[in-house]
């Protein structure tokens, strides 16, 4: 009976370990399920851009390229962050700096392996407005100084902070090396039915020194239109070879829509009216009110100079930095339409509001003069902009203004590298490319 009793016992114990195992790797399952889905969320959340309140105004975030307005430097080079604060009361304000990989996921090195020196430091460099109606405090930030340099190149994020660690506005910027030769050109698509709207964008990469390992794998490549992040093309893999150089001759994955030339208008002296501006106004603020714009979706191309989205602060009511002895205005804008959109919004686009759709930018159907209205409060300046139709998710950037091959168009190439056993992605080439001589 003993004997029987120890056995049961025993057998009882072992069904017990054993239903206890069973526990034990089911919970390491759920965990390390969990992490994994964890560990994809972290490198799968891409970064954007942060926009800033209604107090900062006229940020200028731009490199020593002969890109105009694009955050892009070589190494070694500076990069310059302005803007302005509205409130005028000289807050203090921090920035920080992030390393990411090609595909803006956070990259996996640490802070001292793509710095030297330090970020989270206060911007020092800030002066007060000079004789303006719009009192406001000007901010000026050089990088690298003699705080803080880059190791290695790649995409970088700056980040601007309160006094209070709360997070005010955020800019992503490109960091290269010479490492690779980018050729390109523009031609227009084969296909008749993209040929007089579409434009396409052929080129090659050449490494300056040795081969790529492994191409189709490690290099990675981004086209970008007229400097607006959103136009990014990604994903694509060399065509074929041709010796070490790789060739880019796609037709459709490297096409974009031609677009039209943006419409302009200049408040660099705010008591006259200039091309486009049919009124003007001093109150409490300057008043602008432009010409009314109207669609030209259904017009021909018509060649007009532009700076392709861009725009720059110009003063010459008084000489002096346009910085701080800039005022500012409010900008009425009309567009002209003898129908309102039913479920569509229109938005006022530029690089002046980093291309962002927001309630600060949309124009409102006006029915008694069969018009869309909306007011800016923008810095002296010469600014480019169109309009453009977001329908649900879906953006229109042409449905207003039209799309045309023949319109002039900037394109950026940038070309990284990821080595093996590295454990980030270079910036090794950057290509240019303008439409205005396009090739057959």
């Amino acid at each position: 009976m003993f004997n029987l009793f120890i056995n049961k016992w025993s057998i009882w114990l072992t069904q017990t370990e054993h239903l206890n195992l069973l526990m034990i790797k089911k919970r390491a399952i759920i965990l390390t399920v969990l992490s994994l889905g964890l560990i994809f969320c972290v490198n799968a959340q891409q970064i954007g851009e942060y926009e800033p309140p209604d107090n900062i105004k006229s940020i200028k975030f731009f490199g020593t390229e002969s890109i105009e307005n694009f955050p892009l430097i070589a190494l070694g080079q500076q990069i310059t962050l302005i803007f302005d604060d509205l409130n005028g009361d000289e807050a203090d304000y921090y920035f920080k700096i992030k390393h990411f990989n090609h595909d803006w996921t956070p990259s996996k090195l640490f802070k001292n392996e793509y710095l030297d020196g330090y970020d989270n430091l206060r911007i020092n460099d800030y002066k007060t407005s000079f004789n303006t109606l719009q009192t406001y405090t000007n901010y000026y930030l050089k990088i690298p100084n003699e705080n803080i340099k880059f190791k290695v190149s790649g995409n970088y994020t700056i980040e601007i902070y309160d006094t209070f660690d709360e997070l005010v506005l955020s800019r992503r910027f490109c960091v290269f090396e010479e490492k690779a030769n980018v050729q390109a050109a523009v031609y227009r698509p084969q296909n008749m039915n993209r040929f007089s709207t579409h434009q396409s964008l052929h080129f090659s990469i050449t490494p300056i020194q040795g081969v790529f390992r492994n191409p189709e794998q490690t290099v990675f490549v981004h086209l970008i239109q007229n400097r607006q992040w959103d136009s990014n093309l990604i994903a694509l893999k060399p065509q074929y070879f041709t010796g070490k150089t790789l060739e880019y001759r796609y037709e459709a994955p490297t096409q974009f829509e031609g677009g039209n030339e943006f419409y302009f208008f200049d408040t660099k002296d705010l008591r006259v009216t200039t091309t486009n501006i049919s009124y003007t106004n001093r109150a409490l603020l300057y008043e602008t009110y432009l010409n009314i714009d109207v669609p030209r979706i259904y017009k021909d191309y018509s060649f007009g100079p532009d700076i392709n989205g861009g725009y720059e602060i110009r003063n010459i009511m008084r000489p002096g930095d346009p910085n701080i002895e800039a005022d500012y205005s409010y900008v009425y804008f009309s567009l002209a339409t003898d129908y309102k959109l039913d479920n569509g919004k229109i938005y006022i686009y530029g690089s002046f509001n980093n291309y962002e759709l927001n309630n600060s930018n949309q124009i409102y159907y006006n029915p008694s003069l069969e018009i869309y209205e909306g007011v800016l409060l923008l810095k002296q300046g010469f600014y480019n902009y169109k309009y453009v139709i977001k329908e649900g998710d879906k953006l229109n950037k042409n449905g207003i203004s039209g799309s045309f091959a023949l319109t002039e168009n900037d394109y950026l190439i940038l070309v990284y590298y990821r080595n093996l056993g590295s454990q980030y992605d270079a910036l090794i080439g950057v290509g240019k490319a303008n439409s205005f001589q396009l090739d057959n």
